[in-house]
Formats: C-alpha cells, sequence, structure tokens
C-alpha cells in the first residue's frame, strides 16, 4: 500500500488544476491513484491555505471549471432528442428529464463557481420617480 504525498510539488499541483478546469471534481483526482502520487484532499485544502501561488492557480482553475461546464449546457442542450442504437438500428429517445438534470446541475455549479460570470443577477434600478414636497425634504433632514 503507498501513501499518498505530503509534500507540495509543482507538478501535482498543476495536474490537480489541469484536470479541474477539463471539469474533474477534486474528490476524483484525489481518489486516482494510477501512479499512485496524488494528495488526499485534506492535503490539498491545507496546501491551498499554506501557498499563494497555487491558490490563485486552483481559483483559475475552478473559473475555467465554470466555463466548461457552460460548454457542456450548450452541448446536452443542442443534442439530437433521438439516436440510432448501433447494434439494432432502431431509433432511441434521448432521456430529456435526464439531460434537464444534467444542465440544472451544471448550472448550478457553475453559478457557484464563478458567481459574477454566471450567477442569478438581480435587476436593482428603479424605475418611476419618487415626489418630495418642499416641506417633507425639509422634515426629513431634520
Amino acid at each position: 500500500m503507498t501513501g499518498r504525498p505530503s509534500t507540495f510539488t509543482q507538478e501535482i499541483a498543476d495536474e490537480i488544476c489541469r484536470r479541474l478546469a477539463n471539469g474533474e471534481s477534486l474528490r476524483s483526482i484525489c481518489a486516482d491513484q494510477q501512479g499512485g502520487w496524488m494528495p488526499s484532499e485534506t492535503t490539498v485544502y491545507r496546501w491551498l491555505q499554506e501557498d499563494d501561488g497555487f491558490r490563485d492557480n486552483y481559483t483559475g482553475a475552478r473559473e475555467a471549471q465554470a466555463d466548461h461546464y457552460f460548454d457542456q449546457i450548450v452541448e446536452i442542450a443542442d443534442s439530437p432528442t433521438a439516436s440510432i442504437d448501433p447494434e439494432t438500428g432502431a431509433t432511441v429517445l434521448n432521456d430529456v428529464q435526464r439531460d434537464r438534470l444534467r444542465v440544472d446541475a451544471r448550472k448550478w455549479v457553475a453559478a457557484r463557481l464563478a458567481p459574477k460570470k454566471y450567477g442569478e443577477k438581480l435587476d436593482l434600478t428603479h424605475a418611476g420617480s419618487i415626489t418630495l414636497k418642499h416641506e417633507d425634504a425639509l422634515a426629513a433632514l431634520k
């Protein structure tokens, strides 16, 4: 059984950020031990507290991940509603409810990763006018 590294290396940090930007979750990245060199999530969180450069790169990777999810939303929405089964040649309807769930999940995550870009925007502009009488305005100032 191999242990997970506890020492920060730029190679591992770059790999984590690259994979995050490509849409993988931190959980799946840290669970991937095909080379036995990925740290635990706890270690990554410790690195984020200790290393400003890694924190900046990680933040950028999470923003890129939001863009990745946005692109997937468009792909899912534009996918055909039916396809041909290669084995039988039969027409198969896609599961529209499942696609809706996939889109909604990606919208939710993208909004949390990049709220200024993908979050719900509230319009707080005032339409209309307010009329104050001169006496009311003076009373309000007192």
